[in-house]
């Protein structure tokens, strides 16, 4: 027994020094100064801010060596996109890999949260900010993975590009410009996207699984408008426009989508289902033997981190109604946010919606320019590299492609014809990502421990 409490208190000491010679590190340092600076950039839209952190990020590259001409800004109105090139030696002929992440975050209230924004914090367990997670914490690391890569002398044998979008959580203009418009980006292999993918512990801090995104639901969005000829409050009629529309929304909300599944989210839910367990393993596992199983999709259903990869999902997200307090409604307009699966189109989900709320005096606008992407086919080299990435942390773990219910850049990049994958080095635990939400975080433990994901992935990819 003596001997056994001394063994254990000789292992915690040396993991405990292990861990600090880690934080200790030159490039653990590095990379928390890019992190702690970028967070404290609030890079949120009519802000005009995303210029000045990509300003920042080129001065870093530039001070270990990179040269002014590998480095582009790129101007788009209030923001900017950013490319830094790690020239090759030149011999052999592979194709480029880009590496993708976005400079911009969603807005945060300060009054909302428990701590400030736009400002790094953190407690004995987490980092706290603004885009800890979606998607300064990818920006940190592979910034400072070049860094680290350019002091180490690393040479590629194919080029490398740092591909970092200025406004993925809006409009995407630049995200297309770079998919699209870059001859230098055109000619890539594939791009791998730091804003999706990672692993997934349990309330223990067990691994359960490592996901590499390989394919996304299309995002669309869609204005329904109701008009009416209003007329005074003191004289209410039946047909009130906000009435009339608020019907229309129920609908919507009671309308479930037709299940659908593919061989990917059916070996999702099978690796996830046999390491989660208990209930809702159980129901995973019976979606993944028979995906018809009506009890199973219901009950996914109810849960937020798995409903968007059984079935297309419509949300009611905005209302705007009526001009004055005295007055009937003369318009009513609601958006409506659906992610659908891949392989239906947009104008279909469109054409269920109107069925569903019967109400042809009802206007459909669908806002924007969807985009429709394709699956990204798996690679054995890509997921050679990946996998020897995660198991230097945690061996055997399994590593399985799955389809992501939000949308990231990499969805163009995939629709122009570059295969992309998605593969985040954070591990932690589902209920406690609050991207775009209130409080978003990151593990300390998930920081430190990510530092070298990107250098093994790339070293295998790309080294001599």
């Amino acid at each position: 027994m003596k001997y056994a409490l001394v063994l254990g208190i000789l292992l915690i000491s040396t993991t405990s020094a292990l861990a600090n010679t880690v934080k200790d590190s030159e490039h653990a340092k590095k990379s928390l100064e890019i992190y702690r600076t970028i967070v404290g950039i609030p890079t949120v839209a009519g802000k005009g801010n995303v210029p000045k952190m990509a300003a920042y990020l080129a001065d870093e590259f530039k001070q270990v060596g990179f040269r002014e001409d590998d480095i582009q800004i790129i101007p788009s109105g209030e923001t900017a996109s950013l490319i830094v090139r790690y020239p090759t030696n030149g011999l052999s002929q592979k194709k480029p890999i880009l590496l993708l992440g976005h400079m911009d975050v969603v807005s945060a209230l300060a009054k909302d949260w428990e701590r400030p924004p736009f400002e790094l914090t953190q407690d004995d367990k987490n980092f706290y900010g603004r885009g800890s997670i979606d998607n300064k914490y990818g920006i940190a690391m592979l910034s400072s993975t070049f860094i680290h890569l350019k002091k180490q002398g690393f040479v590629p044998n194919r080029e490398l590009y740092l591909v970092f979008s200025g406004d993925e959580e809006t409009g995407m203009v630049t995200t297309r410009m770079l998919a699209n418009d870059r001859p230098e980006l055109a000619t890539a292999e594939f791009a791998l996207n730091s804003d999706a993918g990672g692993g997934s512990l349990d309330a223990n801090g067990n691994a359960l699984t490592y996901k590499v995104q390989a394919a996304e639901k299309t995002y669309v969005s869609f204005e329904l408008t109701l008009r009416n000829k209003g007329g005074h409050s003191s004289r209410p009629r039946p047909d009130n426009a906000i009435y009339e529309l608020s019907t229309a929304l129920l609908k919507i909300r009671d309308y479930h989508f037709p299940v659908m599944w593919t061989d990917m989210t059916r070996n999702f839910f099978r690796i996830t289902g046999k390491q989660i367990g208990g209930e809702l393993g159980g129901v995973m596992l019976a979606f993944a033997e028979d995906p018809t199983d009506k009890q199973a999709s219901d009950r996914l259903e109810i849960e937020s981190s798995y409903v968007g990869t059984t079935r297309t999902t419509c949300v009611t997200t905005m209302l705007q109604a009526g001009h004055a307090e005295n007055a009937l409604p003369q318009s009513a307009t609601a958006t409506v946010n659906c992610r659908i699966f891949p392989g239906v189109t947009v104008e279909e989900v469109k054409q269920s919606l109107q069925k569903v709320v019967d109400n042809h005096e009802i206007e459909f606008v669908t806002l924007d320019a969807p985009v429709e992407s394709p699956v990204s086919e798996l690679r054995e080299d890509v997921m050679s590299a990946i996998a020897k990435a995660v198991h230097v942390r945690y061996p055997n773990l399994d590593i399985i492609p799955y389809m992501e219910s939000g949308g990231t850049d990499g969805k163009h990049f995939r629709k122009a014809g570059i295969p992309t994958w998605a593969m985040s080095s954070a591990f932690m635990d589902p209920n406690e990502m609050f991207a775009h939400g209130l409080n978003e975080r990151l593990p300390i433990k998930a920081f430190y421990d990510g530092l070298d994901h990107w250098s093994i992935i790339l070293k295998e990819l790309a080294g001599n």
